[in-house]
C-alpha cells in the first residue's frame, strides 16, 4: 500500500467517527450567511499570484523549520503579497487541523483559503465551507471520475470553488470531464514523491489554447525563474509550501519569490 492509499484509507476510517460526533446536519447549521470569497478571482490578478502553504510536517521531510501559529503565519504570507493561503487539515501525516482554517478566517476574512486535506466525501465538503475556505482540494489520483465530479457539483451548492489536482495527461481527461474549471498540476509525484517541474510543462502544453481555465503549478517551485517560465507556458498561480516552511524568515522568501528581491 503507497502513502498516498494509506492516508486515504485513514482518512476515511477519521471520517466514521467525525461524523457521528458532529452529524451533518448540525455542520449544515455552521454554515456563515455570507458568501465565500471567490478564488478564481484571487487568481485572476496580474502578476505574481502565489498560493503560500501552511504545512509543518509532510510524509516526505518530516517536520518542517518553521513552526509558527496559523495566525502569525498567514499576516506574514498576506503582508509579504501571497494572493491565497493553502491550509493543511490532515492531523496524522500532516500536524494540521481544520480549526486553522477557522482561526485564519476570523482573523483576515478577506484572504482565499484553500483546504488542503484528503478529500473523498460531501461531508468534507461542508466542512470547508463551515471553517471559513472558499476553496477544497480534490486529488484526482484518490477519485474515481464519477466521484470526483459529484464533489466538484457538490461544492457549487456552496459557492465553493474545486483545485482538481492532477499529475499526468491521464489524470488531466479525468479532471477535464469531470467538469474541474481550477487545475493544479503537482510536480510531485504522490506515490514516490519525486519533483519534476516538467510535469507542469507537459501539462501546459497539452492545455495550449484552452480557454476557461485557471491552471496552478503546485510543489518543487524555488526561484523566481521558474515562475517566469511557467508564467510563460501558461500558468497563472503556484502552489507553494516547502520553501517557506523550511525557512526561519519565510515572508522574505515569499518576496524573493515574486521577484522583489
Amino acid at each position: 500500500m503507497s502513502v498516498l492509499e494509506r492516508i486515504v484509507a485513514s482518512k476515511k476510517q477519521e471520517l466514521i467517527q467525525t461524523k457521528e460526533s458532529v452529524p451533518l446536519e448540525k455542520l449544515l447549521g455552521r454554515i456563515p450567511e455570507e458568501p465565500p470569497v471567490s478564488l478564481t478571482s484571487a487568481l485572476a490578478q496580474s502578476g505574481v499570484n502565489i498560493i503560500a502553504e501552511i504545512k509543518y510536517k509532510s510524509p516526505s521531510r518530516g517536520e518542517f523549520t518553521c513552526q509558527l501559529a496559523c495566525r502569525e503565519l498567514a499576516g506574514i504570507y498576506s503582508e509579504n503579497g501571497a494572493v491565497a493561503l493553502s491550509v493543511l487539515t490532515e492531523k496524522n501525516y500532516f500536524s494540521g487541523d481544520l480549526s486553522f482554517l477557522q482561526e485564519i478566517a476570523e482573523e483576515q476574512p478577506e484572504l482565499a483559503l484553500l483546504r488542503k486535506d484528503f478529500i473523498v466525501d460531501p461531508y468534507q465538503v461542508v466542512e470547508a465551507r463551515s471553517s471559513g475556505a472558499c476553496a477544497y482540494l480534490l486529488i484526482v489520483a484518490c477519485l474515481s471520475e464519477q466521484k470526483l465530479q459529484s464533489l466538484i457539483h457538490y461544492g457549487q451548492k456552496f459557492q465553493l470553488d474545486a483545485l482538481v489536482e492532477v499529475h499526468d495527461p491521464f489524470e488531466l481527461e479525468k479532471a477535464i470531464n469531470a467538469g474541474a474549471g481550477i487545475i493544479g498540476v503537482n510536480n510531485r509525484n504522490l506515490r514516490t514523491f519525486e519533483v519534476n517541474l516538467d510535469t507542469s510543462f507537459d501539462i501546459a502544453r497539452r492545455m495550449e489554447g484552452e480557454g476557461g481555465y485557471t491552471l496552478i503549478s503546485e510543489s518543487g517551485i524555488e526561484e523566481h525563474s521558474q515562475i517566469v517560465e511557467l508564467q510563460d507556458a501558461g500558468f497563472q498561480a503556484f502552489l507553494v509550501g516547502s520553501i517557506f516552511m523550511d525557512s526561519s524568515d519565510p515572508g522574505r522568501k515569499l518576496r524573493q519569490l515574486r521577484g522583489e528581491e
